[in-house]
């Protein structure tokens, strides 16, 4: 039992995922840190109100804090906006230079008559006996 519970601990998968949680858990309070400390002062900055939290109305007794939803809404709003201009446009131009793809050798061709793939020294398709001309 303990064999099992080791192989299964020890997998790549279960690490790498580990790392990613602790990373992310990282990543996150930077994150929040930039948003909350920087971007969310800029915007109440600029349309002047920087709290609405206190917005709310009340139907027969019940207190409806619309204002709580509306700062939520802007602070995942900001984090999203956030997280995808400075994390993933920068990773995706970085992956995209990392990864100069080069042309393939192409090792099959398109049957003309019943388009399918088949090897390129072929003579004959495979799949409709058509005869191939070089």
């Amino acid at each position: 039992m303990l064999k099992g519970f080791k192989e299964f601990i020890l997998r790549g998968n279960v690490v790498d995922l580990a790392v990613g949680v602790v990373v992310g858990a990282a990543f996150s309070a930077i994150v929040t840190a930039l948003v909350k400390d920087i971007l969310t002062p800029f915007v109440a900055a600029i349309i002047q109100a920087p709290d609405f939290s206190q917005l709310s109305f009340e139907i027969n007794g019940s207190k409806f804090l619309y204002g709580d939803f509306i700062n939520a809404l802007i602070s995942f709003l900001i984090v999203a906006t956030t997280v995808y201009f400075f994390v993933v446009l920068p990773l995706n131009k970085l992956m995209t230079r990392i990864h100069k793809r080069e042309p393939i050798d192409a090792t099959t061709k398109q049957c003309p008559e019943c388009l399918s793939e088949i090897p390129l020294k072929a003579k004959r398709c495979a799949h409709c006996t058509a005869l191939l001309h070089e």
